[in-house]
């Protein structure tokens, strides 16, 4: 039987997924941020551009989408958070509108701006991209300064009928000020940047670039795993937020996230394999990166363990009675996947039209593998459907 409590974990798990996926295409904003030392001539740039140019399109769709579960699904996350963080929100949002414009208008007649404008662009929206998406995420562990309020909706001596409300007046860029917080972005946006190389190396068929890619990869997977490895510590020695389902109360549990790891070892094990494939995959091209016979496939392995990585941690931050978004101003007010959460009716609905999501995955797998069947050359480039 389908219970109320097992929707709230099914789309805590389909937010948690897609979210993984757009930690894995964020290859794309780590390419672009390597723009330059990539691609060393004009020509290089213009090779390292078109070849993200193919797939920016599935980011910013699943942006959108995990946008939209968040929404349908915890409605009162999507009213905090994108309400109430809206600073924060609105410099990821305008980043990747900048991506969008700089691709389509970069080499476009009459472009005043000149192309290496629109290039630095992409550059910016490769570094603070993924900073920024990184430090909204580590927010799930570190908490927010937010506060809900939802007498107000039944108060009729309040001002206003609003849930919530940020306790300061930086509407999210708090967030920043907080070192681990920036930690985590960090070492998002040079795991980006890790998988950014390793699939231009891949899907880009040029020799100058690959050899370049081998050098500028040891200097982005270096921080990424210091980086990665410094928070995961943190994150396992920790309080973390947990609730009482008997009472709903928010609580400080030490080790929290340590406890849900051993407690949900299945999402453990998901965990080290997918670390395991993304050292793999880094190693793997760093080692073949002599050998000019090497195919620079390193980029799936990575990908694959990219997703099996960020899913259980994001996880482990709602499942087994832990508040996924944590409140510093007032502790009661953490949100938790069912004080969170749409109606029964919605999620269950909702469930039965979450079967096509397949159908729409197969279609994005058909389309990446019709436009990566060539890799990409310098006399693609020349062509009038070139970026």
């Amino acid at each position: 039987m389908i219970t109320y409590t097992f929707l709230q974990h099914y789309w805590c798990f389909i937010v948690s997924l897609l979210g993984a996926l757009l930690v894995f295409l964020l290859f794309v904003q780590g390419a672009n941020s390597c723009i330059r030392s990539l691609g060393w001539t004009e020509e290089g740039r213009r090779l390292v551009i078109n070849s993200t140019g193919r797939k920016w399109e599935f980011t910013f769709t699943t942006l959108v989408t995990f946008g939209g579960a968040f929404f349908a699904s915890f409605p009162l996350f999507y009213s905090t958070s994108f309400g109430g963080a809206y600073w924060l929100w609105m410099l990821i949002l305008f980043t990747f509108v900048l991506q969008a414009v700089s691709y389509e208008f970069q080499n476009k007649l009459g472009n005043f701006l000149g192309p290496r404008t629109f290039q630095f662009f992409l550059v910016l929206n490769g570094l603070l991209g993924p900073l920024l998406l990184g430090g909204a995420v580590a927010t799930f562990f570190e908490g927010s300064n937010f506060i809900i309020e939802k007498n107000n909706l039944i108060d009729a001596g309040a001002v206003t009928p609003i849930i919530s409300r940020w306790a300061n007046a930086s509407h999210g860029l708090d967030a920043l000020l907080n070192p681990w917080v920036l930690v985590f972005g960090l070492a998002v946006m040079f795991l980006a940047r890790t998988l950014g190389i390793l699939y231009v190396m891949n899907n880009v068929n040029d020799e100058d670039i690959r050899s370049r890619g081998s050098v500028r990869l040891v200097g982005a997977a270096v921080p990424f795993v210091v980086l990665f490895v410094a928070y995961l510590i943190h994150l396992l020695v920790k309080d973390g937020y947990a609730w009482d389902p008997a009472t709903g109360a928010i609580f400080m549990e030490p080790y929290k996230y340590l406890h849900n790891f051993i407690q949900m070892w299945p999402l453990l094990i998901i965990f080290i394999i997918g670390v395991a494939l993304v050292l793999y995959g880094i190693g793997k091209e760093i080692v073949n990166s002599k050998s000019s016979n090497s195919k620079c496939n390193g980029i799936w392995p990575a990908g694959i363990g990219t997703v099996l990585t960020v899913l259980p941690l994001l996880l482990c931050s709602a499942w087994n009675h832990t508040a996924y978004y944590p409140s510093t101003a007032d502790l009661q007010s953490s949100l938790t996947i069912a004080n969170s959460c749409s109606s029964e009716f919605t999620l269950r609905t909702m469930f039965y039209v979450s079967f096509l999501v397949p159908f729409v995955l197969a279609y994005i797998v058909y389309c990446w593998r019709k436009i990566d069947a060539k890799k990409l050359t310098k006399e693609e480039i020349k062509t009038d459907h070139a970026y």
